[in-house]
């Protein structure tokens, strides 16, 4: 029921299967403005004339890092990273103005258009799978393939499993870290609570809450985490203000979806692109429940559970079959 896919060999000499490509620098970056507000930041790596592909980065607000470049084969693709808006490098940060899934889907066409780009390869993790996922219902023309991870559609059972009661039960050491800003009567409903204080003038109460909601998702990502790197990522704070800001934003307002069932109610519009989906068994940020039911929806895409890992494409046996679906449409 679920195909596995060989491992296509690859141009990169000495490369062992499961092993991301050597690191590499962008040839071209840049910035383009997509509305009165923001810029969103690009950049392009790999070969000028290689088959296209578009990272699109979690979240929302996470931004984009260049261990991402790595998943790809630089030799057969012309490798593309955007930061969305408000994040990363993208101007004005953490901006929540005229920052909705639609504005987003729109900047994807706008970059395709600017870079001359005709048709291209679309991999997304986690929020990435959900604009993925929407980005080819909407534009299912400029898309020869999908490659999904860590499936996530922002239905109201999904953020309630994560930001109200479900993970809790297996961190519930974390879950006391994450609650601990607001107060117990407001406890009801923590991202409506969240919302107003990320939203609010009290920059040091913002950032307290930005803090504490980061971490939360920092240390349920992986099935054995890293406090160090976790610790890290909290310390910048610029990214965690983003992050944070960005995420409840699109989650208060429900994506901006006009029903819960969004995205899976419209797979029938995109099931003849090949598709790869790879989750995580022990995928607690984004459960596996939700890639299950894309799988029924998408019974044509491939369809990977990996028995030892978490949310993070960081984890060797996801990053594995990530690396086997880029190596399988490197050509396409």
């Amino acid at each position: 029921e679920f195909p596995v896919v060989d491992m296509a060999s690859d141009s990169s000499s000495g490369r062992k299967p499961g092993e991301l490509y050597p690191a590499i620098e962008p040839y071209n970056h840049g910035f383009l403005t997509v509305s009165d507000i923001h810029e969103i930041y690009y950049e392009e790596s790999g070969n000028k004339d290689g088959n296209p592909v578009i990272f699109l980065h979690g979240g929302p607000g996470a931004g984009c890092m260049p261990i991402q470049r790595r998943f790809f084969d630089p030799e057969a693709y012309r490798i593309i990273l955007m930061d969305q808006r408000g994040s990363g490098r993208s101007r004005p940060s953490a901006e929540l103005r005229d920052n909705t899934t639609w504005d987003l889907v729109s900047d994807l066409e706008k970059l395709r258009e600017h870079l001359g780009v005709s048709r291209w390869v679309v991999f997304g993790g986690s929020w990435g799978s959900t604009l993925a996922l929407i980005y080819a219902q909407t534009h299912p023309d400029s898309v020869k393939a999908i490659i999904l991870r860590g499936i996530f559609t922002l239905r109201r059972p999904e953020l309630l499993w994560f930001y109200q009661e479900g993970a809790s039960f297996l961190f519930p050491d974390h879950w006391e870290e994450f609650v601990a800003p607001i107060p117990k009567v407001e406890r009801g409903d923590l991202m409506g609570a969240f919302y107003r204080r990320l939203t609010g003038d009290n920059k040091e109460v913002q950032l307290e809450c930005a803090k504490a909601w980061s971490g939360w998702e920092m240390r349920t990502l992986k099935l054995i985490s890293d406090e160090a790197a976790v610790q890290s990522r909290l310390n910048d704070v610029t990214w965690a203000l983003a992050f944070a800001r960005i995420e409840c934003h699109y989650f208060i307002h429900g994506g901006w979806f006009t029903d819960n069932e969004h995205v899976l109610s419209r797979m029938d519009t995109i099931r003849h692109i090949p598709g790869t989906i790879v989750q995580g068994r022990y995928d607690v940020v984004t459960p596996m429940k939700t890639a299950w039911e894309l799988h029924k929806a998408w019974p044509e895409a491939e369809f990977h559970i990996v028995p030892d890992a978490g949310h993070s494409y960081s984890e060797q046996g996801t990053q594995s079959k990530l690396l086997e679906a880029t190596n399988k449409y490197k050509n396409l």
